[in-house]
């Protein structure tokens, strides 16, 4: 069941904690100097009031400062936290033995290694949902995180998500899970702009990442809007893809994580590994 939005605080947990640091001086700032300043101005007894009381403020903006340094301690924890996760990852066997929620951060600190901007959504949960929202270069994505190991994801929630595409807006769609898709979830995704990451698949960009740093803060951004939705008319269309060479099934388009260039790649990695 998804969860609301919390307020400004705990978005502000979600951004790198200088962020949250540099949010509280301003606001320490604003506070103290800019309320009494603006006030002051306004003329009147109210204004020679605030003028000779100019520390009226002092207690609400450290107050404000504390409350977001808190904030920054909690993402600097969080952060090291998914760090950690990502770099603790042997094989399969220690994916499985994680727990839901952990799977949903482990697969965003995969993207984010990969130079994604990655918000939670909290639109998800343990049943399904939108888990995780990517953008890079423009594009949206959006990532739904099954922890299942022992049974395969059926093409009704490969169905879901190809309706969430629509529905919101987005350009692209994700599901990653610890086990395997059906043979009907394949089919249905093939064509189309979602990308199916199986154990084998995930394990294999964690091992990629693993050795590479997260991104500096210096270039990471504040997050875009939060995700609202749209009517489907006014979604993008999918774009039309190749055939495989080798099998003749649709092609995804797919980013080398080295380079960053954009290749094709065949919808049924890893049973077919023909590229274009």
């Amino acid at each position: 069941m998804g969860r609301g939005r919390r307020g400004f605080f705990h978005d502000l947990i979600k951004l790198p904690w200088p962020v949250a640091l540099a949010v509280g001086a301003l606001g320490y700032a604003g506070i103290r100097h800019g309320i009494p300043m603006v006030l002051s101005r306004q003329g009147g007894p109210y204004g020679q009031a605030f003028a000779a009381q100019s520390d009226a403020f002092a207690p609400l903006a450290w107050l404000f400062l504390a409350a977001c340094t808190l904030c920054a301690l909690v993402a600097f924890a969080n952060a090291r936290r998914r760090r950690r996760l990502l770099e603790a990852q042997t094989g399969l066997d220690s994916i499985a033995a994680i727990g839901w929620r952990d799977f949903e951060r482990l697969v965003g600190e995969a993207f984010r290694r990969q130079g994604y901007s990655v918000e939670e959504t909290g639109l998800g949960g343990a049943d399904g949902g939108i888990d995780l929202i990517l953008r890079k270069d423009g594009r949206r994505t959006l990532v739904q995180c099954k922890h299942w190991r022992s049974r395969q994801v059926r093409v009704s929630v490969v169905r879901e998500m190809y309706g969430l595409l629509a529905h919101h807006g987005a350009h692209a769609v994700r599901i990653a899970t610890s086990g395997g898709f059906t043979r009907d979830a394949a089919q249905f995704a093939a064509g189309k702009p979602i990308e199916l990451i199986d154990g084998p698949t995930l394990l294999a960009m964690i091992r990629d990442v693993q050795n590479t740093p997260a991104p500096s803060v210096a270039a990471s951004t504040l997050p875009a809007p939060r995700l609202e939705p749209v009517f489907a008319s006014d979604a993008p269309t999918p774009d039309t893809s190749p055939t495989c060479p080798r099998c003749d099934a649709a092609m995804v388009e797919r980013t080398n994580r080295r380079s960053g260039n954009s290749f094709w790649g065949c919808s049924t990695y890893p049973a077919c590994r023909g590229t274009r």
